[in-house]
């Protein structure tokens, strides 16, 4: 926060479940007249940010741009936490609705303004951003500067971006086609996650290194790895479940046993169908599940 918020005021990061950002918002919400009565308009002001990513995240891209104008009318000199966390989520807005050439002089906004007010982990997270919205070596180049930014910073909690940089930057190298530099990345992910993360990002780091092993050509011990993580039960949601399910399917494709990759295929279909960011972004994928599956 910009300054002290009053102790009446919880430090409201920590209500934050990526997996339900409706729920999140509700909590948001229920927080905000009481943020209001106590005073403290830059608390407002980065309230009303999250409020605007938990509403990104759910696909109101409308709503979470008028939330984010209210912001900006808000926001004084002082605040600058805000103005920052603002430029961010007014970046990922653009960049999830499909304008991320849009988002990207916003992130560069948002990283060269945390610098200058002296904020790390905003700078470490615009740096992050900007690796997403951009490709291949400018990706790169910007992921590095966000692991270089994390590996300098002076608390746990900067540091703690290494573990999605390593994964975004590992993305990166597999979109370009560099699989064997998107395993050695993935590797160094899962060491990381080993000591620092959930084994749930462990098993995330796992599957990726996994779903390398089959683009190398090494689908006999990709196999084995996706058959492991499908007992895992860490790994027991729809979307890690279903990812797993598609991978074995894959791996059985390649190994010429399509009979018992239909049934992993329908599995993968069955549990990701639904996919609001699949749907959006990837339906061609959903489309190939159900075939192969044979669902009808």
């Amino acid at each position: 926060m910009d300054k002290q918020a009053p102790s009446t005021l919880p430090a409201f990061d920590e209500f934050w479940n990526f997996a339900d950002p409706a729920a999140t918002e509700a909590k948001f919400r229920e927080l905000l007249p009481r943020a209001r009565e106590a005073g403290d308009p830059g608390y407002v002001a980065e309230l009303q940010t999250q409020i605007a990513r938990t509403q990104g995240l759910q696909q109101r891209y409308g709503e979470a741009s008028a939330t984010l104008d209210e912001v900006e009318k808000s926001l004084k000199p002082d605040m600058k936490t805000a103005r920052v966390r603002s430029l961010l989520e007014r970046g990922r807005v653009l960049n999830s609705s499909g304008k991320p050439s849009e988002s990207v002089p916003i992130f560069e906004t948002a990283l060269r303004s945390a610098q200058e007010f002296g904020l790390q982990y905003y700078a470490i997270d615009a740096a992050h951003m900007l690796g997403i919205a951009t490709k291949n070596e400018e990706s790169l180049k910007w992921n590095q500067e966000g692991i270089r930014l994390a590996e300098a910073a002076t608390d746990a909690r900067g540091r703690r971006w290494l573990g999605p940089l390593y994964n975004n930057t590992a993305w990166t190298y597999f979109d370009m086609g560099k699989y064997a530099e998107a395993l050695a990345v993935f590797e160094r992910d899962i060491e990381f996650r080993k000591q620092n993360g959930s084994n749930v990002e462990v098993g995330i780091a796992r599957w990726s290194a996994a779903k390398m092993l089959r683009h190398l050509g090494r689908v006999e011990e990709s196999l084995r790895l996706q058959m492991t993580l499908l007992e895992d039960p860490d790994r027991k949601s729809n979307d890690a479940e279903g990812y797993t399910q598609e991978e074995i399917g894959e791996c059985l494709l390649l190994l010429r046993r399509p009979s018992e990759a239909t049934q992993h295929f329908a599995r993968a279909w069955e549990l990701l169908h639904e996919d609001p960011w699949l749907r959006q972004d990837d339906p061609a994928r959903l489309a190939r599940l159900k075939k192969l599956g044979k669902v009808n």
